[in-house]
């Protein structure tokens, strides 16, 4: 075996030592963590070469990089769709039946249980539902994501022109029936019950209760100043959507 080559120069008392130590055999000096791994070659020892860094550290630090901004992208939808729509609806003069409204007595157009959410005649109408949907829509999609979100958008929206189409069929009443009411208090259900979950039932020690109930108060008087928004679509797609959040706090508990 070939004798070790001094080539490391302690920094503490100035000795030259083996570069194979991590401490100076005559001070004691801390010299590196840990010493080189050794292998046998010929009738010495050398220092096993570094092996390269695999991909995985790499993709590893991409990984660890800044977090990706967040984008409502089914709250937008539910939001500009409809009011392009009732932009096109305000230039052509067509009636609300050509943009998807729900006309009573039903025939067979299935189609227009989901599109009647998204179909506006008022500008007032579409702004309200809007900043509902803005408001807790958005809140509620950064906690699900975009397609749970979308999903329970228009269920609320559709099972609740499902409800109150049967109301209507039922007093023999002739209707039309639009607007968003029941996915915009569907989703503001949905939020309170997931937060209410999150936050163990201390609600006004998280955010102001009376500025929620005051939305609520507002989306369920929207039918005393619009003709096309219904009570029952309303009433049923907040239902719907108070127990799609009560599930998903089950879910994610």
């Amino acid at each position: 075996m070939s004798e070790t080559e001094l080539s490391v120069v302690c920094k503490n008392c100035g000795s030259e030592v083996s570069p194979y130590v991590t401490e100076c055999p005559y001070c004691g000096a801390r010299l590196r963590k840990r010493a080189p791994k050794l292998e046998r070659r010929g009738d010495g020892l050398e220092p096993k070469p570094r092996r390269r860094a695999r991909p995985r550290l790499r993709r590893r630090k991409r990984l660890d990089g800044p977090p990706r901004p967040f984008r409502p992208y089914a709250t937008a939808a539910a939001i500009l769709g409809p009011a392009a729509m009732l932009l096109v609806q305000k230039l052509t003069g067509d009636p609300i039946a050509t943009f998807g409204g729900l006309i009573v007595p039903f025939e067979d157009q299935w189609w227009r249980f989901l599109t009647a959410p998204f179909a506006y005649v008022d500008v007032g109408y579409l702004f309200v539902v809007a900043v509902g949907l803005a408001i807790f829509a958005t809140a509620l999609e950064r906690r699900l994501g975009t397609p749970a979100t979308a999903v329970l958008l228009i269920a609320c929206g559709s099972l609740g022109m499902l409800a109150a189409a049967g109301i209507a069929n039922a007093g023999g009443d002739v209707q039309v029936i639009a607007g968003g009411n029941g996915m915009a208090l569907g989703a503001l259900a949905a939020w309170f019950a997931i937060r209410r979950a999150e936050t163990r039932g201390a609600i006004d020690a998280d955010y102001d209760a009376v500025g929620v109930l005051v939305a609520a108060a507002v989306l369920l008087a929207l039918p005393v100043f619009e003709s096309t928004a219904d009570p029952f679509a309303g009433l049923v797609g907040g239902a719907v959507g108070g127990l799609a959040g009560l599930a998903a706090s089950a879910l994610r508990e």
